[in-house]
């Protein structure tokens, strides 16, 4: 049986790291970049990946936009873009969508395997947790500052585990060691403990990780917050048990001199990805009759920081 051609949408730091590995074990792997001019650059100069992981892989396929893919809609799609990109990215592959396609999202945040599910189908659905931390120097160069071995992978309909096993296994056998799990959304709630609490704290104080948690102020506010987002999780059927934060600051004590990307999109007056991290949170605890009042007040605080320029 011949292998699913796999394309790897958004090729900023994540989806560099994603698509050097993949272009390993796969290297008719298609590059959609967001124009041609960035699809020429990484045709011309392939991805560089440095740090905690090294690839520098040629880059035989690379096209601009999501449109270049309707000639030959690929099998497998894997979207790495910012989340707040994903509706738009997502009407864009309803022209190039055929039956049988898998989309892989690969985002951060809460509910972005959901909203694939709603628009093709749960059998389209597939859903990655990422462990690792990246940060783009120029276009498909990547410096990478931590990773937490394995990735996960998972898929929303069962009847996707064929195409997730070969997913994460080509990942795998390219560097990125890569791990099909029963139930993505349980890793995904364990990762969004930790994200949607610290993004919000880092960006509305600019600092690290670090930082954060070892100033008394905002540490207090970080222990609020993730007494909160655990009572949300539980709500959503997730109990990680209260011993779950010394495995939250075990993780963090790894990653502490990292800031948060959300502090780069502030600092670059770019949209945030907050309603799909502290938005969610909230959201999911309103649907639950809960009160996080610490979430909603440093999620206001973002989006007050945002709207400072995209409004003002």
């Amino acid at each position: 049986m011949s292998r699913p051609q796999m394309a790897v949408v958004g090729i900023g730091a994540t989806g560099a790291v994603l698509a050097a590995a993949l272009i390993k074990e796969r290297p008719d792997t298609v590059l959609v970049a967001s124009s041609e001019v960035k699809a020429a650059t990484l045709r011309d100069n392939g991805l560089s990946v440095s740090g905690a992981l090294s690839f520098q892989t040629p880059v035989e396929r690379a096209v601009g936009g999501v449109a270049a893919l309707a000639d030959a809609p690929p099998e497998v799609v894997i979207l790495a873009t910012k989340t707040f990109h994903l509706p738009m990215v997502l009407d864009e592959l309803s022209a190039v969508f055929r039956p049988g396609m898998k989309i892989v999202s690969a985002h951060n945040g809460l509910g972005t395997e959901d909203l694939i599910a709603q628009r093709f189908g749960p059998q389209a659905a597939l859903r990655m947790s990422l462990n690792y931390g990246v940060g783009l120097e120029a276009p498909g160069q990547v410096q990478v500052a931590f990773f937490n071995r394995p990735n996960h992978l998972g898929v929303v309909d069962p009847a996707s585990e064929t195409v997730g096993r070969e997913l994460a296994e080509a990942l795998t056998q390219g560097g990125l060691d890569t791990e099909l799990v029963p139930d993505i959304k349980l890793f995904i709630w364990k990762k969004m403990v930790m994200k949607c609490t610290m993004a919000n704290i880092c960006a509305v104080t600019d600092r690290t990780i670090r930082a954060c948690l070892d100033d008394p102020p905002t540490r207090r506010i970080a222990d609020a917050c993730f007494q909160e987002i655990l009572g949300v999780a539980k709500a959503k059927g997730y109990d990680l048990g209260e011993g779950y934060l010394e495995q939250v600051m075990g993780y963090l004590d790894k990653v502490g001199a990292h800031k948060d990307s959300m502090c780069v999109d502030l600092a670059n007056h770019a949209p945030t990805e907050i309603e799909f991290l502290g938005g969610k949170v909230c959201q999911y605890a309103g649907e639950a009759g809960l009160a996080v009042p610490h979430y909603q007040v440093m999620t206001d605080l973002v989006r007050a920081l945002e709207n400072n320029y995209l409004k003002g």
